[in-house]
């Protein structure tokens, strides 16, 4: 049964956090371990991934509808992944600024326009981290400035190829699913197929 915002108990933690013990820190990572009273009444605890950083991803759409995309191998999956541009935004960077260098280093991009399209909790049962997607118009290109980390493809690609990519599960990374699905309804409201 869901319950309604506005329904009682509604938007009451029902949780008491009894203590926290730093486990694990890193630049990018830490990893606590609280000590809690759950809802049913019972002790236990939780494991909670702080991030360091907030998540920030831009899609990149041509005049002619087409869209940017990234792949690199990914290191926790051990597998290719194909994505929109994205990084790390350190808290000291307003996300707008990192969609826009995210965008420069991995593609080579500059945009006209950078449009707010979602702002998203990643994975809410074990982390904090929040993520921001952007749609970027008016697209230059120029040199792209990859990080050590990173050796990407970068492709241009015809709406229905991307579409169709999220269609067979060869597009699974998160912020990438959220954009391409926000821009799929942005065309179908707007009565646009394959351009703007």
């Amino acid at each position: 049964m869901n319950q309604e915002p506005s329904s009682p108990g509604a938007g009451v933690n029902p949780w008491t956090t009894l203590a926290r013990r730093l486990v694990y820190a890193n630049p990018w990572i830490k990893v606590r371990e609280d000590q809690v009273i759950r809802p049913d009444g019972s002790r236990g605890i939780y494991g909670v991934v702080e991030f360091q950083n907030r998540a920030v991803g831009v899609l990149p759409v041509e005049d002619d509808g087409s869209i940017w995309l990234v792949g690199q191998h990914r290191y926790p999956l051990g597998a290719y992944s194909w994505e929109i541009p994205e990084g790390g935004s350190p808290f000291s960077e307003p996300p707008e600024q990192t969609a826009l260098r995210e965008l420069r280093e991995e593609t080579g991009l500059s945009a006209e326009s950078l449009e707010l399209v979602a702002t998203v909790h990643l994975s809410n049962s074990v982390c904090d981290e929040i993520g921001y997607v952007y749609r970027a118009v008016g697209l230059t290109q120029g040199p792209s400035q990859p990080e050590g980390t990173e050796q990407l493809v970068v492709r241009k690609t015809p709406w229905d190829e991307a579409w169709a990519m999220l269609a067979r599960g060869e597009i699974t990374d998160s912020l990438s699913v959220i954009a391409i699905l926000h821009e799929a309804v942005r065309r179908a409201t707007s009565g646009v197929r394959g351009g703007l």
